[in-house]
C-alpha cells in the first residue's frame, strides 16, 4: 500500500526517510525536522529567522499549502535523489528495485496525470484539473500536519548545547510536540485515516489507526498519572484557529 504514494506522484522511498524516519524521530526540532522547515516562505518555529513579510503568513500560507504536491512531484524528490540529503540529514541513494520503483513511479504518474490526458483533451483542461486535484491534496495533507504540530500548544524544544541531546525521553517528546484534534469525529477520522490522533500515531506508528480512539484514552490517562500535559482540540476548527494564531504569532514576534 505504501507504493500507492508513487501513483500520486510522490516517492515512497523518499517519504519513508523524510517522514517515517526523520520527522518521527525529531518532531518539531528546528534544524532536524524538515517538515517544519519551509525555507524563507514561512516561520513555523520560534527558533527560525523571522523576515518582514512573515507578518502576513497567517493569510498567504494557506494558499501555498495547495502547491505542496506539485513541488514534491517536480522538485523535492528529484533534489533529494541527486543530493542524497533531506534537510540536514543524509540518506542512502535507492538501488535495485527501490530505484526502479522511484523511476517507474514517476513515469507512471506523469503519464496518467499529464501525458495521456494531453492526448485526449485540451492543454488548459488537463492543467486545470491537475492543478485542482493537487491543490486539494496539498491543502488536506498540509493542514492535517500543521494542526498536529504547528499550533500554540505544541512544544519546539532544542537539544542541549553541551551534549547535543534532548532533555526529554523519546515518548515524552512525542507527546509534548504533538496535539490531537477532533477525536470525537468518526467521519474525519475515517477521511484522514486516524491522523487526527497524532499523539497516538507518533507513539504507536505500527498499530492500525482504527485502534487510536481507544488508545487515546489510555495515553491521556497515563499522561495525567505522570504529570505530562496531553493536549487535544475538541474540533477541527479549534485546531485550525490555533494554527492561524500560531502563524500570526510567529510572523510578528522574534521570540516565542
Amino acid at each position: 500500500m505504501a507504493l500507492s504514494l508513487d501513483l500520486l506522484g510522490g516517492s515512497s522511498y523518499i517519504w519513508a526517510r523524510k517522514h517515517n524516519s526523520i520527522h518521527h524521530s525529531y518532531a518539531n526540532i528546528t534544524g532536524h525536522d524538515d517538515d517544519i522547515d519551509l525555507g524563507h516562505l514561512a516561520r513555523l518555529s520560534p527558533h527560525q529567522r523571522r523576515l518582514k513579510f512573515h507578518r502576513l503568513q497567517h493569510f498567504y500560507l494557506w494558499a501555498l499549502y495547495g502547491l505542496l504536491p506539485i513541488k514534491w512531484q517536480f522538485y523535492d524528490d528529484f533534489r533529494a535523489m541527486v543530493t542524497g540529503r533531506i534537510g540536514e540529514h543524509q540518506f542512502a541513494h535507492p538501488k535495485g528495485w527501490d530505484l526502479v520503483t522511484f523511476i517507474g513511479g514517476k513515469a507512471v504518474f506523469f503519464s496518467l496525470a499529464l501525458v495521456i490526458p494531453l492526448l485526449l483533451h485540451p492543454v488548459w483542461a488537463v492543467l486545470l484539473f491537475y492543478v485542482a486535484a493537487s491543490v486539494v491534496q496539498g491543502v488536506v495533507l498540509s493542514v492535517v500536519f500543521q494542526l498536529a504540530h504547528c499550533v500554540e500548544e505544541a512544544a519546539f524544544p532544542l537539544p542541549r548545547k553541551d551534549t547535543g541531546r534532548m532533555e526529554a525521553a523519546w515518548a515524552v517528546h512525542q507527546v509534548e510536540t504533538t496535539v490531537d484534534f477532533a477525536r470525537g469525529s468518526r467521519l474525519l477520522s475515517w477521511f484522514i485515516g486516524g491522523l487526527n490522533f497524532q499523539i497516538e500515531h507518533h507513539l504507536f506508528p505500527q498499530i492500525c489507526h482504527v485502534h487510536y480512539p481507544a488508545l487515546s484514552l489510555l495515553v491521556e490517562q497515563t499522561c495525567k498519572e505522570y504529570g505530562l500535559r496531553y493536549v487535544t482540540h475538541e474540533t477541527f476548527l479549534a485546531g485550525a484557529a490555533s494554527h492561524f494564531r500560531w502563524l500570526r504569532r510567529m510572523g510578528i514576534a522574534s521570540g516565542t
